[in-house]
């Protein structure tokens, strides 16, 4: 097992890569301690769930929603659970999100933590602090800010995943390693298939690898006002690309950093040996790399996206594998370039 820390400002987040789910008891306070997960994490994981109270959510995109956050809310209420209660999400970034989310807003505030069993929100969704819910069809628009006290992270839990979800996961993987990390790139493409097929040694490292570099991007910016803007590399288009298509999460913010990385070359910045490379990683991870879509409905999701301030948006954009840069852009100037570099 290894372990790290995120410094944020109201508290020391605890991460421990490689622990199991089984020992998870041995990090939980002697207060009451309830636990918010979902019906397919209970079916596959659950007999190694702590003897706790549980209250179950539903899956998928359509729950993370300020009507879910109102039912744990009664569902609290009615077991009478105070502000000495610790919250606990077992489960993907859904349930991560909805956790915090919820213990950051009950009685102004409980305690809580996560143990992610997808690869998703093992690598991000669960690390870094942000919680909150979909409003409206729009990704992450009601949440806060608030560290877990800490994060279980066990990697054998993801030999349950589909290849779909696993391969999502794989998109935040090579994300980390494009903004950030060069030798982790290379890692990635001489180990690809020994990671898309969990071996432990290998997913261990990567896991820990991207933690690590979003670990100590968060503390180094906690609130997203400078360096942790980095972390969105391909979610600008992304989040729209996934609101107005049927794919996945993770294959939107493909889509989206193959988007970013085109424009990247447009603009000189970035070489299209960089891009094929980026674009063949994606690839072996089942990625798709291009979507056949209008970019009408596109422009109007980034016109509503939360990162916007007035008419700019801070966009990313690579000047090489291993190093982004976050450039302030007008939404006008973005739809321009967008039109040179389409999606399909």
């Amino acid at each position: 097992m290894r372990t790290m820390t995120i410094d944020g400002a109201e508290r020391v987040s605890h991460i421990f890569v490689g622990e199991s789910l089984e020992r998870l008891p041995a990090y939980l306070p002697e207060e009451r301690v309830i636990i918010i997960s979902d019906e397919n994490v209970l079916r596959h994981h659950g007999r190694m769930f702590p003897s706790r109270e549980v209250i179950r959510i539903g899956q998928g995109e359509n729950v993370k929603t300020l009507e879910t956050v109102a039912e744990i809310f009664d569902r609290l209420t009615a077991l009478e659970a105070d502000r000495s209660v610790f919250l606990l999400g077992i489960g993907g970034g859904i349930v991560c999100d909805i956790t915090g989310f919820v213990a950051s807003t009950y009685l102004r505030g409980v305690r809580f933590a996560y143990c992610p069993t997808t690869l998703l929100s093992q690598v991000d969704a669960s690390v870094g602090g942000k919680t909150g819910v979909n409003f409206r069809g729009y990704k992450n628009m009601v949440g806060v800010f608030n560290q877990p006290e800490f994060v279980l992270c066990d990697p054998g839990l993801l030999s349950s995943l589909p290849e779909r979800e696993l391969a999502c996961g794989f998109a935040e993987v090579v994300k980390h390693a494009a903004i950030a990390d060069k030798d982790y790139f290379d890692f990635l493409e001489r180990e690809h298939r020994r990671a898309f097929t969990l071996e432990p040694q290998v997913m261990e490292q990567v896991v820990y690898d991207s933690v690590a570099i979003k670990a100590a991007v968060v503390s180094r910016d906690e609130k997203e006002k400078g360096e942790r803007r980095k972390l969105n590399f391909g979610h600008t288009f992304g989040h729209a690309v996934e609101k107005n298509t049927g794919l996945a999460h993770g294959e939107a913010v493909s889509v989206g950093m193959m988007l970013a990385a085109r424009i990247s070359v447009n603009m000189g910045m970035l070489s299209k040996a960089d891009v094929r490379r980026l674009e063949r990683l994606l690839m072996v991870f089942g990625l798709p790399v291009s979507v056949d879509l209008q970019d009408a409905g596109i422009m109007d999701a980034i016109s509503r996206d939360k990162k916007r301030i007035g008419d700019l948006i801070h966009f990313v954009l690579l000047e090489a594998l291993g190093r982004a840069v976050v450039m302030p852009m007008p939404i006008s100037k973005l739809c321009s370039y967008l039109s040179e570099t389409p999606f399909a």
